[in-house]
């Protein structure tokens, strides 16, 4: 064992007049860790500023890792299973949940940072929380909701995330939400500059986003970038011709051709987006590592003192992911298939708003309490945006179909 590594810590239990050791590791033990192996520049779980409510630490884990475990176990993420990506959550088995999108930006942003040097917990942790605001049938949903919410506070995704854990979920008898630490919690709200607005003012909106922050919010749109054109691939809105023309795609495609000739159909799709997340990665990575290296990052107070993000691809694949977002949105987002299902997410939450606002009676009895205090616009916001997408049909029909149950 090398001088610089920590020691295991022994346990010894005397059972039946023997005894029998086992070495654990300690929450001690994962912070010493954090020392050897993170760059200077990485948040470490020893520097957190903590949470809102104290707590005894945990002995095991550090804070990240309790948090992360914290964000796994909350109702919030578990609804996110039956909540759009782009499709509808029933449309089909195959395509994307608002669950997989998240639980593929986590094994992403994770990979990247043990390779940057950045700390994997907190990465994860940010990355499992991030869209726990996402409302019913994606971001049509939350586009509605904003609309309906212009005049009564607003609303945006990233600021109900955290408004979901710091208030909203309700599972420890010392303190509302999951009592996550600080640099979780602005990590989640620092989405993207300007930081201005109430929803920053705890989160010193003069400081820069912590870079695992950052590396979060860019493999968040490596993933529905690609993960999107793989489910318009398959979905058949958009043709495999369709696609040939896009730089990213012709860069991928001829080295996926040399490299498996004879390669087609749905393999070749695979293979090609595979490639596409590939290229994207191994680009953020040599250019993060020239622009650490450019701006003299040597610590989290240079981290700090930057106004515009330090992790970020070259221009040329900044420029291949535009044409992608650009080509997406032409051919993908704003194909009829997809204005319909947008169109039905319209209409099920401007009538739902409407009917609860109109009748605060009709919601759960905690809400209707909850309106008194909170405000009912806000309440009804609240309500709407934790539904799932079956949930928010159901009581849609509750609500306007004369022969559905009521219950």
């Amino acid at each position: 064992m090398s001088k610089t590594s920590p020691e295991p810590i022994l346990v010894v239990w005397v059972e039946g007049g023997g005894a029998m050791v086992e070495s654990f590791i300690s929450r001690e033990d994962y912070m010493k860790r954090e020392d050897l192996v993170l760059r200077p520049y990485a948040m470490r779980s020893s520097q957190s500023k903590g949470r809102r409510y104290p707590e005894t630490p945990d002995p095991w884990r550090n804070d990240f890792q309790r948090d992360r475990d914290r964000v796994l176990h909350c109702t919030a993420f578990r609804r996110l299973e039956s909540k759009t990506q782009v499709f509808v959550s029933r449309t089909g088995d195959h395509y994307r949940t608002r669950l997989t999108h998240t639980l593929e930006v986590a094994q992403i942003s994770r990979s990247i940072a043990r390779i940057l040097g950045l700390n994997e917990d907190l990465s994860e942790a940010v990355a499992l929380a991030h869209d726990l605001g996402h409302t019913p049938f994606g971001h049509s949903g939350g586009d509605v909701l904003a609309t309906l919410m212009k005049d009564f506070g607003g609303f945006e995704h990233n600021a109900q995330s955290l408004r979901i854990i710091e208030y909203l979920e309700q599972r420890y008898p010392d303190f509302p939400g999951l009592n996550l630490s600080y640099e979780v919690r602005e990590s989640i709200v620092k989405h993207k500059r300007p930081f201005e607005g109430s929803a920053y003012e705890d989160y010193h909106p003069n400081e820069g986003a912590l870079l695992e922050a950052q590396l979060v919010d860019i493999c968040d749109g490596i993933a529905y970038n690609s993960h999107d054109l793989d489910d318009g691939l398959a979905s058949g809105i958009l043709q495999p011709e369709m696609v040939e023309g896009l730089g990213i795609w012709q860069r991928v495609g001829e080295d996926v051709d040399r490299r498996y000739h004879g390669v087609s159909g749905k393999m070749r799709r695979l293979k090609c987006v595979s490639e596409i997340i590939n290229y994207l990665l191994n680009d953020l990575i040599r250019e993060s590592a020239r622009q650490l290296q450019t701006l003299a990052i040597e610590d989290l107070e240079d981290v700090r003192a930057q106004q515009a993000p330090i992790l970020r691809f070259s221009p040329e694949a900044a420029t291949l992911d535009q044409e992608l977002r650009a080509f997406l949105y032409d051919s993908f987002y704003t194909h009829f298939q997809v204005r319909r299902m947008r169109n039905r997410s319209r209409l099920f939450i401007e009538g739902l708003f409407q009917a609860f606002v109109e009748g605060p009676y009709l919601m759960p009895k905690k809400f209707k309490a909850r309106a008194e205090t909170e405000g009912l616009h806000r309440t009804v916001a609240d309500y709407i945006a934790g539904m799932t997408d079956p949930y928010a049909e159901k009581e849609y029909r509750r609500l306007f179909d004369p022969f559905e149950e009521s219950l």
